[in-house]
C-alpha cells in the first residue's frame, strides 16, 4: 500500500471527534482525491505532515521542541519522506528525529487534525495528522542542533510560551488518549 492510499485509509477510518474536525477530515479527503502528490512538500496547493506529541509514560508531561524557523514551542514532526510507508510511520521517524527518544510509541489512530499555513515552497499549508505517542519510562532526550533550538518536557498544564492553541488542543487530546490507552474510536471502513 503507498503513503497515499495509507493516508486515505487512516483519515477514511478515523472518527472526528467534533464538527471542525470532521470538517477538516473531509477536506484532506478531498484533498487526496485531487492530488496525488498529496503527501510531497512538492504539491504546493498543500501536503500531509505527521506529527505527534510524546508524552510520558504516566501521561502528565509532553516533548516540545522550540522551532528554529518559527521561534514556537511544537511537537515533533514534519513533511513525509520518501521511505515513509504509513502515516504512523512518518509521525515515529520524527518523532524520534527530533526529539532523540528511542522505542517511542505512536498510537495507531490520530488524535486531531490541524491545517495551517507555513512558509515552505514560498508559502502552502501543511494539513497536519496528529498522533499520541508515549515515551518510554527511562527516556532521555538528545537534541539534534539541525532539527531545533530547544527541546525539553513539560507539565501538560503548563505548556511553554510562545505555543499556540493547536499545540494545547492537542497535548489534551493526547493526554486524554494515553489516559485512556487508546488513541480514540475507529468508524468501520466502507471505502479504501
Amino acid at each position: 500500500m503507498s503513503l497515499h492510499a495509507d493516508a486515505r485509509s487512516v483519515l477514511s477510518g478515523w472518527t472526528a471527534p467534533d464538527a471542525g474536525q470532521e470538517e477538516l477530515r473531509r477536506s484532506y479527503l478531498a484533498h487526496l482525491d485531487e492530488h496525488e502528490d498529496a503527501m510531497r512538500r512538492e504539491c504546493l496547493p498543500g501536503h500531509l505532515t505527521a506529527s505527534a506529541a510524546i508524552m510520558s509514560s504516566d501521561g502528565s508531561h509532553v516533548v516540545l521542541t522550540l522551532h528554529k524557523a518559527l521561534r514556537m514551542w511544537l511537537q515533533t514532526g514534519g513533511h513525509c519522506e520518501p521511505e515513509d510507508t504509513t502515516l504512523v510511520a512518518a509521525a515515529r521517524r520524527e518523532a524520534v528525529e527530533e526529539s532523540g527518544i528511542r522505542g517511542v510509541r505512536v498510537f495507531p489512530t490520530p488524535v486531531r487534525l490541524d491545517r495551517h499555513a507555513v512558509p515552505c515552497g514560498g508559502g502552502t499549508h501543511h494539513l497536519d495528522v496528529q498522533f499520541a505517542a508515549v515515551a518510554p519510562e527511562d527516556a532521555v532526550l538528545v537534541r539534534d542542533p539541525d532539527e531545533s533550538c530547544d527541546l525539553a518536557w513539560f507539565p501538560i498544564r503548563e505548556l511553554p510560551e510562545p505555543s499556540d492553541e493547536s499545540v494545547r488542543a492537542l497535548v489534551r487530546a493526547a493526554a486524554h488518549a494515553v489516559a485512556g490507552g487508546t488513541a480514540g474510536p475507529r468508524r468501520p471502513s466502507s471505502s479504501p
